[in-house]
């Protein structure tokens, strides 16, 4: 099991190294390239081949997006309670507790710890996630809704596209298949040496409040996780993947929101470093729980 564990991480640290070392050492990246890149071309190549070469059973992947819903409703909920609590800013903090990075992080551990039914179940959670941080995320941040980022988004038309196939029973032509297929692969690296970029050009202004927003994201969410997940009768890698996600630290677009919309960003910043580093310290623990 430790080895398991060890294999696992192994790569997620080595790949968010990289981003780390490369931007310490001085060399330029073109992080706003490189997003457009995996958002725009590598997740929806990842997406399509992912679901058109594994077979997730419709039940499946209804289950696993309506818990994502779930999750992401009561974090909603308690986050805003919590943050009304102590007279915090709720623009600039709820949208770092409703969404968890199961992207950059989630997405690679999804893969390495349950293999490519993992990867489709963790795909199902994100692209839920990307639906509603293009929609209630940006209506939290700016305060007021719109669809027009969503509707301009290539995940969210591939989601639609391939699940239609899919669960039609339309088989992918194999040029389309091996194409998306390479495609895809460049995504999950690029997306945690892009993590590693992160952590290397955030900095940590207020310690005590990013603290406990950071130790809020992953105990809410690993708490949510397992008991939506026991409430819906997950098993196996559904229930892993489920609390995994859920249990990921803050997602790194709740800081673009923030210098979008300007709300605290330095802040937003240091919930996003603490919350990363926190959650790299606790996946051994997290994985020996969910890895059966």
């Amino acid at each position: 099991m430790l080895y398991n564990i060890f294999a696992i991480i192994s790569p997620v640290f080595v790949c968010a190294l990289i981003g780390y070392t490369w931007v310490k050492s001085g060399h330029p990246f073109e992080t706003p390239f490189v997003s457009r890149i995996v958002m725009n071309v590598g997740a929806p190549c990842l997406i399509y081949s992912t679901f058109m070469d594994i077979e997730l059973e419709r039940d499946a992947f209804i289950a696993m997006a309506s818990a994502a819903f779930i999750t992401m409703v009561i974090f909603g909920i308690v986050g805003f309670i919590v943050l009304k609590i102590f007279n915090w800013d709720q623009r600039a903090f709820l949208p770092g507790q409703i969404f968890p990075n199961v992207g950059n992080m989630g997405l690679p551990l999804c893969l390495l710890a349950f293999g490519d039914e993992g990867l489709a179940l963790g795909l199902t959670y994100f692209t839920v996630n990307i639906v509603f941080g293009f929609t209630v995320g940006i209506a939290v941040s700016s305060g007021a809704m719109s669809f027009k980022e969503l509707m301009r988004n290539p995940m969210f038309w591939t989601v639609i596209l391939t699940v239609s196939l899919v669960f039609a029973g339309v088989e992918s032509p194999e040029w389309i298949y091996d194409t998306t297929d390479l495609l895809g692969g460049l995504t999950i690296p690029l997306m945690l040496i892009a993590l590693g970029v992160s952590l290397a050009q955030f900095k940590i202004t207020s310690l005590q409040r990013s603290l406990t927003l950071a130790v809020m994201r992953i105990g809410l969410g690993f708490a949510v996780g397992n008991g939506v997940a026991m409430l819906m009768g997950l098993e196996g890698p559904a229930r892993g993947i489920l609390i995994m996600q859920c249990s990921m630290p803050v997602a790194v677009f709740a800081y673009l929101f923030a210098i979008r919309y300007d709300r605290q960003p330095e802040e937003v910043a240091a919930t996003v470093v603490i919350s990363t580093l926190m959650s790299f310290a606790l996946l051994p623990a997290l994985l020996w729980y969910v890895l059966p």
